[in-house]
Protein backbone atom coordinates (compact mmCIF):
# COMPACT_ATOMS: atom_id res chain seq x y z
CA UNK A 1 0.00 0.00 0.00
CA UNK A 2 1.78 3.00 -1.05
CA UNK A 3 0.71 7.03 -0.05
CA UNK A 4 -1.20 8.23 3.15
CA UNK A 5 -4.61 7.08 4.22
CA UNK A 6 -6.41 8.77 7.13
CA UNK A 7 -9.55 7.32 8.03
CA UNK A 8 -11.93 9.72 11.07
CA UNK A 9 -13.40 6.54 13.12
CA UNK A 10 -16.32 7.16 15.28
CA UNK A 11 -15.41 9.26 18.12
CA UNK A 12 -12.56 8.21 19.98
CA UNK A 13 -10.09 6.70 17.57
CA UNK A 14 -7.85 7.51 14.51
CA UNK A 15 -6.30 5.54 11.96
CA UNK A 16 -3.64 6.61 9.59
CA UNK A 17 -1.70 3.74 7.47
CA UNK A 18 1.23 4.42 5.14
CA UNK A 19 2.98 1.71 3.23
CA UNK A 20 1.90 -1.10 5.40
CA UNK A 21 2.61 0.50 8.73
CA UNK A 22 -1.12 1.51 10.48
CA UNK A 23 -0.82 4.25 13.30
CA UNK A 24 -3.97 3.75 15.56
CA UNK A 25 -4.30 6.75 18.18
CA UNK A 26 -6.66 6.99 20.81
CA UNK A 27 -7.66 10.24 20.72
CA UNK A 28 -9.53 11.31 23.66
CA UNK A 29 -7.14 13.92 25.00
CA UNK A 30 -9.42 16.09 27.15
CA UNK A 31 -9.76 12.99 29.33
CA UNK A 32 -5.87 11.62 29.03
CA UNK A 33 -7.29 9.12 26.41
CA UNK A 34 -8.85 7.09 29.42
CA UNK A 35 -10.91 3.90 28.29
CA UNK A 36 -14.37 4.19 28.32
CA UNK A 37 -16.85 1.25 27.26
CA UNK A 38 -17.31 2.91 23.72
CA UNK A 39 -13.81 3.22 23.01
CA UNK A 40 -13.14 -0.48 23.82
CA UNK A 41 -15.76 -1.19 21.28
CA UNK A 42 -14.41 1.03 18.81
CA UNK A 43 -11.13 -0.37 19.26
CA UNK A 44 -11.93 -3.78 18.92
CA UNK A 45 -13.95 -3.21 15.62
CA UNK A 46 -10.74 -1.69 14.38
CA UNK A 47 -8.26 -3.98 14.81
CA UNK A 48 -10.85 -6.65 13.63
CA UNK A 49 -10.11 -4.74 10.35
CA UNK A 50 -6.84 -4.28 10.40
CA UNK A 51 -6.55 -7.70 11.19
CA UNK A 52 -7.99 -9.13 7.75
CA UNK A 53 -6.45 -6.29 5.58
CA UNK A 54 -3.35 -7.87 3.98
CA UNK A 55 -1.62 -5.04 3.17
CA UNK A 56 -0.90 -3.53 6.65
CA UNK A 57 1.62 -5.49 8.69
CA UNK A 58 2.15 -3.69 11.20
CA UNK A 59 0.24 -1.75 13.97
CA UNK A 60 1.72 1.17 15.93
CA UNK A 61 -1.27 2.39 18.88
CA UNK A 62 0.03 5.68 20.28
CA UNK A 63 -2.16 8.36 22.25
CA UNK A 64 -3.45 12.24 21.54
CA UNK A 65 -1.39 14.92 23.14
CA UNK A 66 1.73 14.77 24.73
CA UNK A 67 0.67 14.59 28.30
CA UNK A 68 -1.11 10.38 28.08
CA UNK A 69 -0.87 7.36 26.25
CA UNK A 70 -3.42 6.20 27.96
CA UNK A 71 -3.74 7.38 31.73
CA UNK A 72 -6.36 4.37 32.83
CA UNK A 73 -9.86 3.26 33.12
CA UNK A 74 -12.43 6.01 32.69
CA UNK A 75 -13.01 6.13 36.47
CA UNK A 76 -16.19 8.25 36.09
CA UNK A 77 -17.61 5.18 34.38
CA UNK A 78 -16.76 2.80 36.95
CA UNK A 79 -17.50 4.84 39.75
CA UNK A 80 -20.93 3.21 40.41
CA UNK A 81 -20.38 -0.68 38.64
CA UNK A 82 -21.53 -3.43 40.16
CA UNK A 83 -19.61 -6.83 40.31
CA UNK A 84 -21.41 -7.81 37.14
CA UNK A 85 -20.46 -4.66 35.27
CA UNK A 86 -17.32 -4.33 36.20
CA UNK A 87 -16.88 -7.76 35.25
CA UNK A 88 -18.00 -7.01 31.88
CA UNK A 89 -16.12 -4.05 31.66
CA UNK A 90 -13.29 -6.47 31.78
CA UNK A 91 -14.15 -8.88 29.56
CA UNK A 92 -15.00 -5.68 27.12
CA UNK A 93 -11.35 -4.90 27.53
CA UNK A 94 -10.03 -8.65 27.25
CA UNK A 95 -11.19 -8.54 22.96
CA UNK A 96 -9.02 -5.83 21.51
CA UNK A 97 -6.43 -6.27 23.97
CA UNK A 98 -6.15 -10.54 22.97
CA UNK A 99 -6.43 -8.89 19.38
CA UNK A 100 -3.18 -6.91 19.87
CA UNK A 101 -1.87 -9.45 21.47
CA UNK A 102 -2.68 -12.70 18.81
CA UNK A 103 -2.79 -10.67 15.69
CA UNK A 104 -1.09 -11.44 12.94
CA UNK A 105 0.53 -8.24 12.67
CA UNK A 106 3.15 -6.83 14.92
CA UNK A 107 1.74 -4.32 17.52
CA UNK A 108 4.23 -1.54 18.63
CA UNK A 109 2.84 0.51 21.86
CA UNK A 110 4.56 4.12 21.33
CA UNK A 111 4.04 5.35 24.89
CA UNK A 112 4.14 9.28 25.42
CA UNK A 113 3.08 10.43 28.57
CA UNK A 114 1.02 8.70 31.07
CA UNK A 115 0.35 5.01 30.95
CA UNK A 116 -1.64 4.43 34.16
CA UNK A 117 -3.76 1.21 35.29
CA UNK A 118 -5.62 0.51 31.68
CA UNK A 119 -2.84 2.82 29.74
CA UNK A 120 -0.17 0.48 31.01
CA UNK A 121 -2.38 -2.44 30.41
CA UNK A 122 -2.83 -1.90 26.72
CA UNK A 123 0.88 -1.09 26.69
CA UNK A 124 1.32 -4.93 27.71
CA UNK A 125 -0.42 -6.16 25.34
CA UNK A 126 1.48 -5.19 22.61
CA UNK A 127 4.52 -6.96 20.97
CA UNK A 128 7.02 -3.93 21.76
CA UNK A 129 6.96 -1.05 23.44
CA UNK A 130 8.82 2.06 23.04
CA UNK A 131 8.62 4.76 25.58
CA UNK A 132 9.14 8.49 25.50
CA UNK A 133 11.25 9.82 27.98
CA UNK A 134 8.20 11.88 29.80
CA UNK A 135 6.74 8.52 29.88
CA UNK A 136 4.84 7.01 33.39
CA UNK A 137 4.26 3.04 33.86
CA UNK A 138 1.71 2.44 36.84
CA UNK A 139 -1.32 0.74 38.20
CA UNK A 140 -2.55 2.39 40.82
CA UNK A 141 -6.10 0.57 40.87
CA UNK A 142 -5.52 -0.90 44.85
CA UNK A 143 -5.75 2.50 45.82
CA UNK A 144 -9.23 3.06 44.60
CA UNK A 145 -10.34 0.20 46.25
CA UNK A 146 -10.27 -2.73 43.00
CA UNK A 147 -7.72 -4.34 41.56
CA UNK A 148 -6.39 -4.13 38.37
CA UNK A 149 -8.80 -5.64 35.38
CA UNK A 150 -7.16 -5.21 32.12
CA UNK A 151 -5.01 -7.97 32.60
CA UNK A 152 -2.46 -6.47 34.28
CA UNK A 153 -2.07 -8.66 37.28
CA UNK A 154 -1.29 -11.35 34.63
CA UNK A 155 0.87 -9.89 31.75
CA UNK A 156 2.82 -7.53 34.26
CA UNK A 157 4.11 -10.46 36.30
CA UNK A 158 4.85 -11.77 33.02
CA UNK A 159 6.91 -8.95 31.70
CA UNK A 160 8.72 -8.08 34.57
CA UNK A 161 8.96 -10.94 37.20
CA UNK A 162 6.30 -11.67 40.36
CA UNK A 163 8.27 -9.63 42.62
CA UNK A 164 8.18 -6.43 40.66
CA UNK A 165 4.67 -6.93 39.41
CA UNK A 166 3.74 -7.41 43.22
CA UNK A 167 5.39 -4.37 43.91
CA UNK A 168 3.83 -1.93 41.38
CA UNK A 169 0.55 -3.10 42.03
CA UNK A 170 0.27 -3.64 46.06
CA UNK A 171 2.23 0.21 46.53
CA UNK A 172 0.45 1.57 43.80
CA UNK A 173 4.35 2.47 42.73
CA UNK A 174 4.81 4.46 39.30
CA UNK A 175 7.90 3.87 37.36
CA UNK A 176 9.24 6.84 34.92
CA UNK A 177 10.58 5.21 31.46
CA UNK A 178 14.36 4.54 32.67
CA UNK A 179 13.20 2.61 34.80
CA UNK A 180 10.51 1.16 33.07
CA UNK A 181 13.51 0.37 30.52
CA UNK A 182 15.89 -1.02 33.34
CA UNK A 183 13.30 -3.58 34.59
CA UNK A 184 11.58 -4.98 30.80
CA UNK A 185 8.64 -3.80 30.87
CA UNK A 186 9.64 -0.78 27.92
CA UNK A 187 11.95 -2.15 24.96
CA UNK A 188 13.57 1.51 23.72
CA UNK A 189 13.19 5.00 25.64
CA UNK A 190 13.67 7.72 23.29
CA UNK A 191 13.33 11.91 23.95
CA UNK A 192 9.57 12.59 22.55
CA UNK A 193 10.34 14.46 19.93
CA UNK A 194 11.89 11.29 18.38
CA UNK A 195 9.01 8.99 19.68
CA UNK A 196 6.90 8.46 16.53
CA UNK A 197 9.76 8.50 14.47
CA UNK A 198 11.59 5.56 16.09
CA UNK A 199 8.30 3.54 16.18
CA UNK A 200 7.91 4.17 12.61
CA UNK A 201 11.85 3.32 11.85
CA UNK A 202 10.80 -0.10 13.76
CA UNK A 203 8.10 -0.72 12.28
CA UNK A 204 9.61 -0.23 8.65
CA UNK A 205 12.17 -3.16 9.64
CA UNK A 206 9.76 -5.33 10.55
CA UNK A 207 7.54 -4.68 7.53
CA UNK A 208 10.14 -5.36 5.01
CA UNK A 209 11.48 -9.76 6.51
CA UNK A 210 8.97 -11.92 5.27
CA UNK A 211 5.31 -11.03 6.88
CA UNK A 212 4.12 -14.62 7.28
CA UNK A 213 7.51 -15.50 8.75
CA UNK A 214 7.10 -12.80 11.09
CA UNK A 215 3.46 -13.63 11.92
CA UNK A 216 4.34 -17.53 12.64
CA UNK A 217 7.46 -16.74 14.55
CA UNK A 218 4.80 -14.94 16.89
CA UNK A 219 2.37 -17.19 17.36
CA UNK A 220 5.29 -19.45 18.68
CA UNK A 221 6.84 -17.26 21.21
CA UNK A 222 3.01 -16.10 22.42
CA UNK A 223 1.20 -19.74 22.46
CA UNK A 224 4.88 -21.84 23.20
CA UNK A 225 5.69 -19.47 26.37
CA UNK A 226 3.23 -21.30 28.71
CA UNK A 227 4.12 -24.61 27.34
CA UNK A 228 6.50 -26.81 28.76
CA UNK A 229 10.05 -26.95 27.03
CA UNK A 230 9.60 -30.11 25.24
CA UNK A 231 6.42 -29.67 23.85
CA UNK A 232 7.52 -25.66 23.04
CA UNK A 233 10.35 -26.62 21.11
CA UNK A 234 7.91 -29.75 19.27
CA UNK A 235 5.73 -26.93 18.40
CA UNK A 236 8.31 -24.30 17.08
CA UNK A 237 9.46 -27.36 14.92
CA UNK A 238 5.88 -27.99 13.65
CA UNK A 239 5.69 -24.28 12.86
CA UNK A 240 8.94 -24.35 11.00
CA UNK A 241 7.86 -27.04 8.85
CA UNK A 242 5.10 -24.89 7.76
CA UNK A 243 7.36 -22.18 6.83
CA UNK A 244 9.45 -24.37 4.89
CA UNK A 245 6.96 -25.22 2.19
CA UNK A 246 6.28 -21.21 1.42
CA UNK A 247 7.31 -18.92 -1.22
CA UNK A 248 8.81 -16.58 0.87
CA UNK A 249 11.43 -19.20 2.43
CA UNK A 250 12.46 -19.85 -1.66
CA UNK A 251 12.59 -16.02 -2.11
CA UNK A 252 14.60 -15.72 0.75
CA UNK A 253 16.78 -18.30 0.50
CA UNK A 254 17.43 -18.11 -3.20
CA UNK A 255 18.39 -14.33 -2.88
CA UNK A 256 20.64 -14.74 0.15
CA UNK A 257 22.62 -17.34 -2.35
CA UNK A 258 22.43 -15.07 -5.11
CA UNK A 259 23.57 -12.14 -2.52
CA UNK A 260 20.24 -10.08 -4.01
CA UNK A 261 19.83 -7.70 -1.15
CA UNK A 262 15.67 -7.05 -3.12
CA UNK A 263 13.28 -10.04 -1.43
CA UNK A 264 10.15 -10.16 -3.12
CA UNK A 265 8.28 -11.58 -0.21
CA UNK A 266 4.48 -12.20 -0.91
CA UNK A 267 2.98 -14.43 1.62
CA UNK A 268 0.78 -13.20 4.47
Amino acid sequence: MTGVQTCALPIYLTLEVENSIAVLTINRPKALNALNSETLTELNQVLTEIEANDDIKVVILTGAGEKAFVAGADISEMVNFSAAEGRAFGMRASEPFFKLMNMRQVTIAAVNGFALGGGCEISMACDIRIASENALFGQPECGLGIIPGFGGTQRLARLVGMGRAKEMIFACTNIDAAEAYRIGLVNKVVPQEELMATAKKMASKIARNASYAVAVAKAAINNGYDMDIKNAVEYEANLFGMTCSTHDKTEGMTAFLEKRKEKNFTDF
